[in-house]
């Protein structure tokens, strides 16, 4: 496919999709119509990809996942089986879309927010390749200290050091903790993302990250391990809250899988013909990669606005952004 374009660019090659608008759920006087649209609108809050991902923890739990008896003392089998686990499903998830927009490149520049491609030759990324970087740090480093987290969690549970939940006595509880796990990663993520922009992190860790300016699937995870170890510590809330197991792998694989899709560097997926689905519709974290200095969190609980971080896409905002950063670096 030749490389067409959909939107308008800036001088810098740079697409603007839209201006975004926070998400409605703190306004006031509340709106029960807009915030019930926009958590189960298509695109939305829940859809289309946050409730596939979901789904894919009670498929890993019935049949992915070794029994809780086998779990009781750490043997080398089991732990390399959710390692393995934990691997495939990255490779499906950013293996597939890196295939479809980076290899086949099936729609071209199409909806991609940077009109050019992936590094290749830079010094700046390991093997001077920004793809082959990404995927070190993302399968050697990422799903370690993913994998790791969960194989202490799932130890604990067997040897009774955290609460379980029987969820069949207590299903109401279970759905609602289920169901809250979306927002309370977004505050997670922005806390934990906040002090890794500190300099002594960033200069340690975050920078490995912000090496990816150009974002690809591979980019979501691509993390130094400091800051995986932070990234995926959100499980810690299920070491000291009544919880099932199966909450602790949702969170984890939230933070696994949601991380490349909202780093494919593309706003839509192009099905046939005009036909499109989102792809990420994370615009917002894109423009955090532009400018380093914005849009921290996620655009649901609206804690850049709260703190006064929040670059909405406009014109406007752009305009703002780029006088700070040269009254900062002159």
């Amino acid at each position: 496919m030749t490389e067409i374009d959909t939107g308008v660019r800036d001088e810098r090659g740079e697409w603007q999709p839209r201006v975004i608008t926070p998400g409605p759920l703190f306004d006031w006087p509340p709106r029960p119509r807009a915030i019930l649209k926009w958590l189960f609108g298509y695109p939305g809050y829940f859809f289309p990809w946050p409730i596939i991902v979901a789904a894919i923890p009670i498929l890993t739990w019935f049949f992915l996942t070794p029994d809780l008896s086998t779990m009781k003392t750490f043997k080398p089998g089991w732990i390399a089986l959710i390692y393995l686990r934990n691997v495939a499903l990255l490779m499906i998830v950013a293996g597939g879309f890196h295939l479809r927009f980076y290899v086949q490149k099936a729609q071209g520049f199409k909806y991609k927010y940077k009109a050019r491609w992936l590094e290749k030759n830079n010094s700046r990324f390991l093997f001077n390749n920004q793809t082959w970087d990404n995927m070190f740090w993302s399968i050697i480093s990422g799903c370690g200290v993913w994998t790791a987290y969960e194989v202490m969690t799932y130890w604990a549970y067997a040897n009774g050091h955290i609460p379980y939940l029987e969820w069949m006595a207590h299903p109401v509880y279970f759905v609602l903790l289920y169901l809250a796990i979306h927002p309370i990663h977004e505050l997670h993520f922005y806390l934990g993302h906040r002090l890794l922009h500190m300099k002594p992190l960033y200069k340690a860790a975050h920078h490995v990250h912000h090496k990816n300016v150009n974002i690809g699937p591979w980019s979501g995870l691509s993390m130094h391990t400091i800051e995986h170890i932070v990234y995926f510590s959100c499980v810690f809330l299920y070491w000291i809250l009544l919880a099932h197991p199966v909450h602790a792998i949702y969170h984890l694989q939230f933070a696994g899988l949601m991380a490349p899709l909202g780093h494919t560097g593309f706003e839509n997926l192009v099905v046939k013909g005009d036909s499109k689905i989102p792809a990420s519709s994370d615009y917002f974290h894109y423009l955090h990669h532009r400018y380093f200095e914005c849009n921290y969190g996620g655009n649901g609980i609206t804690l850049d606005k709260w703190f006064g971080t929040f670059h909405d896409g406009s014109s406007e905002s752009h305009a703002a952004m780029r006088a700070k950063r040269q009254k900062v670096h002159g």
